[in-house]
């Protein structure tokens, strides 16, 4: 038989039981409005509510519903654009209907158009670059549609105008004399640059202030020099690179951030086929490049490359990938170069350079997460800008494994 203190605290007991089932059922009940604010309401970041959850493991809970809405959500729409566009900016934003329907090649009876995503949040800007008369010369603004791809709207879309062809225009030097000659000033449109002829181009090299590979157009000077030694060191010469390999194995490349297309020059000298990328800052670059009877890709250092996995048997990049870029767009950068690389096929990192503290702790780790192999490898000192500043320079050679 139970005691007096017993029957006294069973009211209490059955009390607190139905509190607590009242507790349950309105947390339930808050959970499940939750959840179906969650999967209608796209716009949401939780990450931004995490911590006022009263879960008792809130981020697992929100990671577990980030990963259950990614795969419930319908893709956003290519052309899921504000229904006010006009003109040409609305025609190339929109899907167009195939003439002959449903594509098997596609999945498709339409065609999407290709612009780079991060150009819907430049709408104006967008307006602005496709504003022009159907038919007509294109409005002169490189440097306005170089700033666009720089803010990741890249691709451009397409436009319906000619470019304005340079005045008195004449025909490029023949090869081979045209790999090593400034081409001639007719066969550029000088509109965007502050130079107005090769000639000032050449004479910058040579004077004060900051310009984008300020030698670059200068022939004649170290241009003429480059990649022709190896002093064993940070300096690979081409010949010393390319022995590496069984003879002719090396044929096509890419070169990116090229500058004036030199390194293409000299591998075409021993007969590998070289595709330069390069920006137009404050110099024709790319006309340059093309002048010269080189290939010539107007891309920046964010685009993902323009090629097929392991099909190339050689990329390099001299001081352009460097921890100037952030490490995440880094990393994606060095990994596109692995997918385009053949088994076997060699990223030849020229001078990158970067703060001491940040060479083993960030970027080598970086290296070795990508797969890559070490076939040579040399560090240095970089002294430019002074000893205090701790920085360093690394020039390697990474093989992509044969498997």
């Amino acid at each position: 038989m139970g005691s007096m203190d017993d029957d006294e605290r069973k009211p209490a007991q059955k009390q607190r039981s139905r509190a607590q089932t009242l507790i349950k059922l309105t947390l339930l009940i808050i959970a499940t409005n939750l959840l179906t604010i969650f999967f209608i309401s796209p716009t949401i970041k939780w990450t931004d509510y995490a911590p006022k959850l009263p879960f008792w493991d809130a981020e697992t809970l929100i990671r577990e519903l980030n990963e259950l809405k990614s795969h419930l959500q319908t893709p956003p729409k290519l052309n899921d654009w504000p229904t006010d566009l006009s003109g040409e900016l609305k025609l190339v934003v929109e899907a167009q209907k195939l003439p002959l329907g449903q594509n098997p090649n596609i999945g498709a009876a339409e065609l999407y158009p290709v612009l780079g995503a991060a150009c819907k949040r430049h709408q104006s800007d967008l307006e602005q670059y496709m504003s022009y008369e159907i038919g007509g010369t294109c409005p002169s603004d490189e440097v306005f549609a170089q700033r666009l791809m720089l803010r990741g709207c890249e691709p451009l879309p397409r436009r319906r105008c000619r470019p304005a062809t340079p005045a008195n225009y004449v025909e490029p030097r023949p090869a081979p004399a045209a790999l090593w000659s400034v081409p001639p000033d007719q066969t550029v449109v000088w509109d965007a640059y502050s130079c107005k002829s090769y000639g000032c181009l050449v004479r910058r090299g040579k004077t004060k202030g900051t310009y984008d590979c300020k030698d670059c157009f200068d022939l004649e000077g170290r241009e003429k020099r480059r990649w022709t030694f190896d002093d064993g060191k940070l300096d690979f010469g081409i010949d010393q690179v390319l022995g590496m390999k069984p003879e002719g194995t090396v044929r096509i490349g890419l070169d990116l951030g090229g500058g004036s297309g030199t390194f293409a020059a000299r591998m075409k000298e021993r007969g590998v086929t070289i595709v330069t990328t390069s920006m137009n800052f404050d110099g024709p670059f790319n006309s340059f490049i093309a002048s010269r009877g080189l290939i010539s890709m107007h891309l920046s250092v964010a685009h993902r490359l323009p090629f097929f996995e392991n099909t190339l048997d050689i990329v390099h990049s001299m001081h352009v990938l460097s921890s100037w870029i952030p490490e995440v767009v880094l990393e994606f950068a060095v990994f596109d170069i692995y997918r385009v690389l053949r088994p076997g096929g060699f990223f030849w990192l020229d001078h990158f350079f970067c703060e001491g503290s940040r060479l083993n702790s960030t970027y080598v780790p970086m290296f070795d997460r990508v797969g890559f192999e070490k076939v040579r490898w040399s560090i240095g000192r970089k002294l430019d800008r002074g000893a205090h500043l701790n920085e360093w320079y690394l020039s390697a050679i990474l093989e992509k494994p044969m498997s």
